[in-house]
């Protein structure tokens, strides 16, 4: 007696080649979901941690003139030129720090940056530039290991043994710079400048990332990670504030 076609022949689809494309489905269905829940929590992230800085850093930002007093001023390192010679962005925080100083809002300046090779010496470059400037080299205190916001405020009060700050650097960096400062202990407040806003497009760059910068602030706060180098106490700032 003939047979019939048989299933694989008959061209109709088996139940397993269903189930195989509903698997298939499901994975994409959860891979293209997936990335939009990525898609969404960047943005989620990026906007909440900047309004965590800005939250934390409310009250505690003022201009040279009404910033008060504090033993420490925290300059915090920035770009230095091959030559050794600060850059613009530098320059300006140093010269902030030194109207403090002659002011008489502080008494010692913390100059903290990256020194992470030999041929390049953030700390060294800014303590030069203070002291030609006319600062007593005995009130500049040198941060080698300040390799970011977060390692300077460390540091600051877990090396240098600085419990009251007050913060130098750009104004869109500043409420960062304190939020970190006050967050790992330091009584810290800030000082920003806006002089070197002239150069529009390293000033929207820097504003610019200053919003991913929040992101690694919470991270660097809330794991309360060590320095990427700690080092044993350091007597400088007492020194400085006792000479």
């Amino acid at each position: 007696m003939p047979s019939g076609p048989s299933p694989q022949s008959s061209g109709t689809p088996q139940p397993g080649w269903f189930a195989a494309r509903r698997g298939r489905r499901r994975l994409l269905f959860g891979v293209l979901a997936g990335a939009l829940v990525g898609l969404l929590l960047v943005p989620v992230s990026v906007l909440g941690s900047v309004l965590w800085v800005r939250q934390s850093a409310r009250e505690h930002v003022f201009s040279v003139a009404d910033v008060p007093a504090a033993p420490v001023a925290l300059v915090l390192g920035a770009q230095v030129y091959p030559d050794g010679t600060p850059s613009p962005f530098l320059a300006a925080r140093l010269g902030l720090a030194k109207e403090l100083l002659d002011a008489g809002k502080v008494r010692a300046i913390l100059v903290s940056g990256d020194h992470g090779s030999w041929a390049y010496d953030e700390p060294g470059a800014m303590s030069r530039w203070l002291v030609r400037q006319g600062v007593p080299a005995r009130l500049v205190v040198q941060d080698h290991a300040g390799f970011d916001t977060y390692d300077s405020c460390s540091r600051a009060r877990r090396v240098f043994g600085v419990e009251r700050t007050i913060v130098v650097t750009q104004s869109f960096h500043i409420e960062r710079a304190v939020t970190v400062c006050r967050r790992v202990g330091l009584d810290a407040v800030g000082v920003g400048d806006d002089s070197v806003r002239r150069f529009e497009r390293a000033w929207r760059w820097g504003g610019f990332r200053e919003h991913f910068a929040a992101v690694k602030a919470v991270y660097d706060v809330f794991s309360g990670r060590d320095p990427v180098f700690l080092g044993p106490p350091e007597p400088g700032i007492r020194d400085a504030l006792t000479s």
